[in-house]
């Protein structure tokens, strides 16, 4: 029997085929969703008019194969599933505006184990992973409400917003997701979002967070995020664990493009606090540092890579056990011809310290992991 979610996608898929059947407008790449080169999203996004109003439709249509040594207990060395099958409606002019996201997704990352795409949304944010409401006033003021992006972290939640295919150690620490309201400014060379949301998609709402930019010069660019509950929660989901709900997170960014380069590397620090009544009988902190990077070698070809570093300390494990730590090495080719792209993935992931069981391999007892992928797919 054809379940409601099958119908769904069916609906959204032919909606999105008959909207560029009838024509394409003009229009630059919209910011929504963001994207962080070399991939790029469609120049001439599909759209129609309703009331007056332009309706733009976007999307993406993405699959994967993954190969690993030392797969983690529940996964598997070989894969070969979707990434993304997701698809955009947005209208970006005016007073009133709204975006809503839809479909299905994996969410890859190093470090841990692989859950198929058939088995994301429901054990994280659901088919519609971001749709919010937005009331601009003025061209540098705006307040958002709904499921939101989060404002921390250097990378986005989704493989094709990623100059990676897998996101990294750091992003595991991060969240991705939040509901809640957020207000936006910009002023000259600062940019600032405030938020109050459920913080890690907890739904407890009684987290403040906040990104905060300066742009140095044409080249260069600074920024601050931080996140930190109000108060405690005992909640606890797949998506959410209780450390996490009731720890805070900053982050400090430089961000360099000029010519064929982009290096952003970024510091990490996350804390925990002791907690009985949800099970954190200690406190427990994470610190971490990366550098992303991406070389331009021609109009349809580049290279991305990641490095990257994260510690514990305490008496709570928030990594593989009591003070362990990690670290990793990303190399990503990619190609892109219009709307269709197609690239690899190769790398290594190194622990140390890690508790007896909280390794790589069938009993945990691995240090490493070395993982191939290959995503392709089109953005429409």
């Amino acid at each position: 029997m054809t379940t409601l979610k099958t119908k769904l996608a069916a609906g959204a898929a032919a909606l999105a085929a008959s909207l560029m059947a009838t024509g394409a407008a003009n229009a630059d790449a919209l910011s929504t969703p963001a994207m962080t080169a070399p991939l790029a999203a469609n120049p001439k996004p599909a759209s129609f008019d309703m009331l007056g109003s332009k309706i733009y439709v976007t999307g993406q249509f993405t699959a994967l194969a993954l190969f690993q040594d030392n797969a983690i207990p529940g996964d598997k060395k070989r894969r070969v599933d979707l990434s993304n099958a997701q698809i955009e409606v947005q209208k970006t002019d005016g007073v009133f505006q709204f975006y809503i996201q839809a479909g299905a997704y994996s969410l890859p990352s190093l470090g841990a184990g692989y859950l198929k795409a058939s088995d994301t949304p429901d054990l994280t944010f659901h088919y519609v992973p971001n749709a919010y409401v937005k009331i601009v006033p003025s061209a540098n003021f705006n307040v958002e409400a709904g499921i939101l992006p989060t404002l921390i972290g250097a990378e986005y939640t989704f493989t094709f917003q990623n100059m990676n295919i897998a996101r990294g150690l750091l992003w595991n620490q991060e969240p991705a997701v939040s509901r809640g309201v957020q207000a936006n400014f910009t002023q000259g060379p600062f940019s600032g979002s405030f938020a109050l949301t459920d913080g890690y998609y907890s739904g407890h709402y009684a987290t403040g967070s906040t990104l905060l930019t300066y742009t140095v010069s044409k080249t260069d660019t600074v920024a601050f995020a931080g996140s930190v509950p109000f108060s405690k929660t005992t909640k606890t989901k797949f998506a959410t664990p209780v450390t996490l709900n009731n720890g805070e997170i900053f982050n400090l960014f430089w961000t360099h493009s000029q010519d064929a380069w982009m290096v952003e590397p970024y510091l990490q620090y996350g804390h925990v606090p002791k907690y009985l009544a949800g099970g954190v009988t200690d406190s427990g902190s994470t610190y971490g540092a990366a550098v992303l990077a991406k070389y331009t070698v021609s109009p349809v070809f580049s290279l991305a890579g990641r490095a990257e570093y994260e510690g514990s300390s305490g008496g709570t494990s928030l990594l593989y056990g009591h003070k362990s730590k990690a670290w990793s090495l990303t190399a990503t080719p990619t190609v892109q011809l219009n709307t269709i792209f197609i690239r690899g993935e190769l790398s290594y992931t190194h622990l140390t310290d890690y508790a007896p069981g909280s390794g790589f391999g069938k009993l945990g007892d691995h240090s490493s992991q070395t993982r191939a992928m290959i995503e392709a797919g089109f953005l429409f």
